[in-house]
């Protein structure tokens, strides 16, 4: 049966999961936060067959956009991030990549995203919800026909987004999870910037620091 699927790769010392939605029929597909180890997912884009058309960025952190650059100029494709984002791709102190990475990461958008924005990818209609608190920018992303949600470090299983980096903010992590992300259908899958699979229907019951 046609339609989109996923899988990942664990990338980079903070093991940051590297996704990589495609379309069944046409081997499509787009790459969310790639943020190392830019050869390793060239060898696994090619290994499944792949042909990347985009790049969605949940934020700017070091560690999701790291290898966004080469990937990027190697296969000839858009970058996606939220507007309110564009301070932390270009700010290598407010992206951590001048502190942790040991190199500076300047980055922009091809196009930049707006809260609530539809755009259609794949043959896939997503849509792009800010979800501040993790950094002032942070983007989900609703594969709306797919029943796929991807959190970036918003939401994790059982946790949630680390908030003392530049731009954080328990409460406005927590409002943006109880407001865009829980009031979604419980059966949507959650597939986070790190750590394993979830659903929105477990988060809400056991996340200890968002359930409601």
């Amino acid at each position: 049966m046609d339609g989109l699927k996923c899988e990942f790769k664990v990338v980079g010392a903070v093991q940051t999961n590297c996704y990589f939605v495609y379309n069944t029929a046409t081997s499509e597909c787009i790459i969310i936060d790639p943020g190392d180890e830019e050869q390793a997912i060239s060898i696994f884009i090619s290994q499944k067959g792949f042909k990347p058309v985009a790049i969605l960025l949940t934020h700017g952190h070091f560690d999701h956009t790291g290898a966004v650059e080469g990937l990027k100029a190697k296969y000839g494709i858009k970058v996606y991030a939220a507007l309110e984002e564009r301070e932390t791709l270009q700010d290598p102190y407010i992206n951590l990549s001048s502190q942790l990475m040991g190199k500076r990461i300047v980055l922009e958008a091809d196009e930049w995203l707006e809260d609530g924005q539809i755009i259609e990818l794949i043959g896939e209609k997503i849509k792009c919800m800010l979800t501040p608190g993790h950094t002032e920018g942070g983007m989900c992303f609703y594969f709306t026909g797919s029943g796929m949600l991807f959190s970036g470090d918003t939401l994790f299983e059982q946790s949630v987004g680390r908030t003392d980096f530049p731009g954080g903010s328990m409460s406005k992590l927590v409002q943006s999870i109880r407001t865009k992300l829980f009031v979604l259908p419980d059966y949507l899958k959650v597939y986070p910037g790190h750590g394993m699979m979830t659903t929105i229907g477990d988060e809400k019951i056991m996340n200890p620091y968002a359930a409601i």
